[in-house]
């Protein structure tokens, strides 16, 4: 009954969904000489970046993925217009353009990405491989919005491949992505929840990850890192007890270039590296049922 509820209010939002996506979209297409100007008036925009400003999107370190939040949400995979998140790739289902984006997917899921620093180097790593950020907090999904429209606008052909989307991933990930459709996803130095009570709030658990295990195609990766040994030690004790997932070799992990990126690419991690902090990597295959 209450899965019946929650589809009938996603039918509801669906207006809002498309509306929130012609925003963003209107947003991309602005030439660049409007936004020059924009950004000259904007105290949120950098003069000399022109990226935003992060002092103006701070927002609480983490939220609670249990609460109820008031976003739309699709009712399948296929209710996402990606048209409006990669125009360069997928042409707007009211155009008359052929192109093959119907075989396109996005491959790549940053769950709980923050502000965007680990999507900013996977954009220019692999180029032609669509990925996506998913983040709980409204300002800082703002932020990396803006943050991507400024980079796509300073550096035309670039950062085509790469958006974010607000969202509970702990909820909705079914909703967003297809069976075996992912080929990586990032955990990297999610909320602790340190209270015993509160680890059923832990974005890696043994029932998520079987959501988890749905989405990711046989031979895709999850990485995961954290600042925080007890919750590096769950997060592997999760992985490894799993039966869709094994542990990668001490020479796959050196042979990886995106191993080298948890540590250094996001804001957390450089925080982490600059007060001396110790980091706790766990990286795992998706396998096929034994």
């Amino acid at each position: 009954m209450e899965r019946l509820e929650v589809a009938a209010t996603q039918e509801k939002l669906h207006p809002l969904i498309i509306r929130d996506q012609q925003h963003l979209i209107q947003n991309i297409s602005c030439s660049t000489s409007s936004n020059m100007k924009l950004e000259e008036s904007n105290p949120c925009i950098s003069k000399s970046t022109r990226l935003p400003r992060k002092r103006f999107y701070r927002a609480r370190a983490h939220s609670n993925p249990l609460s109820d939040s008031h976003f739309p949400v699709p009712i399948s995979p296929h209710h996402v217009d990606y048209s409006f998140h990669f125009p360069q790739f997928f042409p707007s289902p009211n155009s008359d353009s052929s192109s093959d984006s119907d075989s396109r997917k996005i491959e790549f899921a940053d769950i709980g990405c923050g502000f965007g620093g680990l999507l900013i180097s996977l954009a220019t790593l692999f180029p032609n491989t669509l990925m996506i950020g998913m983040e709980l907090r409204d300002k800082v999904t703002e932020y990396v919005k803006e943050r991507i429209l400024a980079l796509r606008i300073s550096n035309p052909n670039q950062y085509q491949n790469v958006s974010v989307v607000r969202t509970n991933s702990m909820k909705y990930i079914p909703n967003y992505f297809s069976k075996l459709q992912l080929s990586k996803m990032f955990f990297l130095f999610p909320d602790p929840h340190f209270k015993e009570k509160n680890h059923r709030r832990r974005v890696i658990s043994p029932f998520l990850l079987d959501e988890y295990a749905y989405v990711i195609k046989e031979g895709g990766i999850i990485y995961t890192i954290t600042d925080v040994e007890e919750l590096g030690e769950w997060m592997k004790s999760c992985l490894e007890n799993h039966p869709l997932f094994e542990g990668l070799t001490d020479e796959e992990l050196d042979a990886d270039p995106v191993v080298k990126l948890l540590k250094c690419a996001t804001e957390e991690g450089q925080k982490v590296e600059r007060n001396g902090g110790q980091t706790f990597t766990a990286v795992f295959r998706r396998i096929a049922m034994k």
